[in-house]
């Protein structure tokens, strides 16, 4: 899979060309890298070309400095999307992904066909709460907090059900760049949303997860109250909803391409 080389950062991406008329671009959640969508494309190929990348800090993609914001990582998204000549797409980002796709809505509306923000909230958490996760993987490593990672981000029946699907998400994890990681927290420690989500005219999916104790269907309901042309649905989901129901999850995004 090639790697591109933008203003900050070497950007990992895979781009599957399926001689759709339509491409979708998913950017993954923080500590996640691109093959959190792998179960996703299957339902999606008939109808999209796919575009998947590594968030700057994630997976093979690399990252240069200490902190980063999510206009930093909104404008990687830009750049990708100039340097692969992709004028307008749809855009699905989960969790930091999602916020992501604020930012883009806001400042690049004209890119963007149709966005898509699952499991995601225009402010999410506290300073206090990122503040102690950074400083707890900076002393005790990313292994430290798999366990928490593990009941935030999958349902119990998912977990007691899927225990391998749970633990490969977890290696991809506990590998990533502690620096990438802490980076990343501090750029969803700082973003805020709430007042600015009325300027996105863009179309816009909220998918949340009524299990999600991180970004919660309240969440979704405040974004969706403020963004214009907003829609809500929900699934039966933790914090990673794309992977308890892949099938469900891609069937929402058909159907919203398709309004």
């Amino acid at each position: 899979m090639p790697i591109v080389a933008l203003q900050q950062s070497d950007i990992h991406y895979k781009f599957d060309d399926f001689d759709k008329k339509e491409t979708i671009v998913f950017s993954n959640s923080l500590g996640c890298d691109i093959s959190m969508w792998d179960e996703n494309i299957e339902p999606l190929k008939s109808h999209f070309n796919v575009l998947r990348y590594d968030t700057r800090g994630h997976g093979k993609s690399s990252i240069n400095q200490d902190k980063v914001s999510i206009k930093d990582l909104a404008e990687d998204v830009i750049e990708l999307l100039d340097h692969l000549r992709l004028d307008r797409v749809i855009f699905c980002g989960l969790s930091m992904g999602g916020l992501i796709g604020q930012y883009l809505g806001i400042h690049f509306p004209d890119r963007f066909s149709k966005i898509i923000m699952s499991n995601s909230a225009a402010k999410i958490g506290t300073a206090e709460g990122w503040n102690s996760r950074i400083k707890q993987v900076d002393e005790f490593g990313l292994s430290s907090i798999l366990k928490g990672t593990a009941e935030r981000w999958f349902s119990d029946n998912y977990r007691s059900k899927n225990p391998e699907n749970v633990n490969q998400i977890l290696e991809i994890f506990a590998s990533n760049s502690l620096r990438g990681y802490t980076a990343c927290c501090a750029a969803v420690r700082d973003a805020d949303f709430r007042e600015d989500l009325q300027q996105i005219n863009v179309p816009t999916l909220i998918i949340c997860g009524t299990k999600d104790s991180v970004t919660t269907v309240t969440d979704g309901n405040f974004m969706q109250n403020k963004i214009p042309f907003a829609k809500q649905v929900s699934l039966v989901a933790a914090h990673l909803s794309n992977k308890e129901h892949p099938e469900e999850f891609s069937t929402y995004i058909i159907h919203f391409s398709e309004q």
